[in-house]
């Protein structure tokens, strides 16, 4: 399918770029992970495939969250809940008064406050590869810093791969095109501030309480709560009353 257009919302005084896929009876708002860039991606076939496919019962909405992709670079590291509150200013852009939640990653955590923060406007909550609280904060700080300064060396590289698709790790035409999506979506200095935000990340407190659960083994990232007893991964899905 073509690739939809671009349109901006206003999140206070920051422009957050947005695109709306399909027509279907209800909303779904995609809310990605550190970063992301909602043009690009429609250059993987694999990202094409599974928009097209979600657009095709529900109406789609992606965004770059501020600070990535197409959004506005703002300066200093936003908090979780200025994060957040973008959600609700792309939603209000399209005239979406109530949306499933579909958190990938760090997208998670932002998913889960909106939820919390709006009840009454989340219809269902999904999390893929996502996570309430983040293992880093228990890192000792050597440990932190080693993955910061690899982050360095090797942003814009292709290496994320090894979290975000390791089984295209030897694919160099993938791992090329990779390469660009990661400096297009970020450069190396505001990645590590996102990464040092993510590290203050622990939602385990506003999980929604009416709510059914599911752990499901969905992803290597290394986010994730590998806890012994935990899943690596949680996939939850929460309908209100009303639902």
């Amino acid at each position: 399918m073509t690739p939809p257009e671009t349109r901006y919302a206003r999140s206070g005084d920051v422009h957050i770029a947005y695109q709306v896929t399909g027509t279907g009876p209800f909303d779904l708002v995609w809310v990605p992970g550190a970063a992301s860039n909602v043009e690009l991606l429609w250059d993987f076939p694999d990202y094409a495939r599974f928009a097209t496919r979600l657009a095709s019962f529900c109406r789609l909405i992606c965004f770059d969250k501020r600070g990535t992709g197409m959004s506005d670079r703002t300066f200093g590291v936003p908090s979780l809940e200025e994060r957040m509150d973008d959600v609700r200013a792309v939603m209000d852009a399209v005239g979406s008064q109530r949306a499933a939640l579909l958190g990938q990653s760090e997208g998670g955590p932002m998913s889960i406050l909106f939820a919390a923060t709006y009840p009454e406007r989340t219809r269902a909550l999904i999390l893929f590869g996502s996570f309430a609280y983040s293992v880093t904060r228990s890192w000792p700080v050597e440990q932190f810093q080693a993955r910061l300064d690899n982050i360095e060396r090797e942003w814009g590289s292709g290496s994320y791969l090894q979290y975000m698709a390791p089984s295209k790790l030897s694919d160099d035409a993938f791992r090329r095109s990779w390469a660009r999506y990661e400096r297009q979506c970020a450069s190396p200095a505001s990645f590590i501030d996102l990464q040092r935000m993510n590290r203050d990340i622990d939602t385990r407190e506003i999980l929604p309480a009416r709510s059914t659960s599911q752990a499901r083994n969905m992803s290597n990232c290394p986010e994730l709560i590998t806890s012994p007893g935990s899943a690596k991964g949680t996939a939850l899905s929460t309908r209100s009353q009303n639902s």
